[in-house]
């Protein structure tokens, strides 16, 4: 796995001046194919982990619409088929395959890296767990929201490095979460080994590594890799399969009847998906690093507890909590 030197940590405390937010003409109504319109995204090779349903899907038809040639890494390939038939029959787009990916074992992410070859221009860390009522651990003794959201994910960035710095102008996109808020990473015991397990707050934690990750990604800065996350927002897909009905209608998305009733602020997944083709393809993504985005724009930073929607956590972007995670992921890593 590679890694490179930093500076000496600094810490959340120390005064940075916080750059200008960036905008864009994107906003919650966009969707993925919005974003692509007008761009030829022909010769580029992106990987959508998760790809094959949800989000996912979504991203990949829309960098596939572009011209892009896009690989979906999913842990069960056939789930793709239909979905490569639909788009090896959309007229102007980039071919598509499936490979076979499971984010929780470190034996499948590695045979996924053996098997790349040439550059590699985009890397969408898209698949994700969310809120297993039990503590479950995967085959690397990883709690398994964790091991999928985020370790998973490092390993096969990492380990993709140079795939990632051959092509010269490298995205990886990182899906988070706005639950990431409540829930700063805890290096402590991070597999909830020693306390009681909490599902949400074991998703919010894989979250709040995925955005830190691409903060710690600045390292790559000088290979031309650029690393951002982002918050799809409420979309439902199968993200919630492990909800019981009783959570569903407490979130407000389900009648007594057991029909989806999803409210209002609800995007579709055609929406959801669009501030990640956003970070995958836009020029006007050119350069940027290390922020975090929703609805089509930069997210501004907010207290954890603070009860407003939107923004992302100022302990998802300490530049020292970052560097301890990459060190500490490697360390993973590096003990299997």
């Amino acid at each position: 796995m590679t890694t490179h030197s930093l500076p000496e940590r600094t810490s959340a405390s120390a005064h940075r001046p916080e750059p200008p937010r960036l905008a864009t003409p994107f906003g919650a109504g966009t969707r993925a194919l919005d974003v692509v319109d007008g761009l030829d995204l022909s010769g580029r090779r992106a990987v959508v982990t998760g790809g094959a349903s949800g989000l996912g899907a979504e991203t990949v038809r829309a960098l596939s619409a572009a011209g892009a040639e896009v690989t979906i890494a999913t842990r069960r390939p056939q789930s793709a088929q239909a979905l490569l038939r639909e788009l090896s029959a959309v007229a102007g787009a980039g071919p598509v395959r499936a490979a076979a990916l499971d984010l929780a074992d470190p034996a499948s992410v590695a045979a996924f890296v053996r098997s790349w070859s040439g550059p590699l221009d985009v890397l969408v860390a898209n698949a994700g767990i969310m809120a297993l009522p039990e503590r479950t651990l995967g085959p690397a003794g990883w709690e398994m929201q964790l091991a999928t959201n985020h370790l998973g994910h490092f390993a096969l960035a990492t380990g993709l490095h140079p795939a990632l710095r051959a092509s010269g102008a490298a995205r990886v996109v990182i899906v988070s979460s706005g639950a990431h808020r409540g829930a700063p990473f805890d290096f402590e015991d991070p597999h909830f080994a020693h306390r009681p397990y909490d599902p949400w707050t074991a998703y919010g934690r894989s979250k709040t590594a995925g955005v830190l990750f691409a903060v710690g990604a600045r390292r790559w800065a000088a290979d031309g890799i650029t690393a951002n996350a982002l918050n799809p927002g409420f979309v439902l897909t199968r993200l919630q399969r492990h909800l019981d009905d009783a959570t569903m209608r407490a979130f407000g998305v389900m009648d007594e009847a057991g029909n989806l009733t999803p409210p209002s602020f609800y995007k579709t997944p055609e929406q959801g998906a669009a501030t990640s083709v956003l970070l995958a393809a836009s020029p006007l993504l050119d350069g940027v690093t290390g922020r975090y985005f929703e609805d089509g724009r930069e997210a501004p930073v907010v207290r954890g507890d603070e009860d407003r929607p939107g923004g992302v956590a100022a302990h998802a972007l300490d530049h020292g909590a970052a560097d301890r995670l990459w060190e500490d992921a490697g360390a993973a890593l590096r003990s299997v």
